[in-house]
């Protein structure tokens, strides 16, 4: 089972918090492993940045990779979306 416990990062640079979660009971802290699904869009004169759900490495703890899934969707009901996935 995996709860979201908190998420540390703010705009403009949301994807560089600290991310803690919750599976099976034992606590995970990850630094800077959100990655925004969103994108910059446009041309040189008319450009915007689209948001979307968000993706997450699991480098810092290969142990979780069979809880991807979940993990993804708890922390997509539980931080607002990224812009581009540029800032890193």
């Amino acid at each position: 089972m995996v709860e979201f416990v908190s998420y540390d990062g703010k705009l403009p640079c949301l994807c560089m918090g600290t991310l803690v979660i919750k599976v099976n009971e034992k606590i995970y802290s990850f630094k800077q492993a959100m990655i925004s699904g969103g994108h910059i869009d446009g041309d040189i004169h008319h450009m915007w940045a689209e948001q979307d759900d968000w993706r997450i490495d699991l480098e810092e703890h290969p142990e979780l990779e069979p809880y991807k899934d979940e993990i993804t969707k708890v922390v997509n009901e539980n931080v607002e979306q990224g812009c581009c996935g540029g800032c890193i």
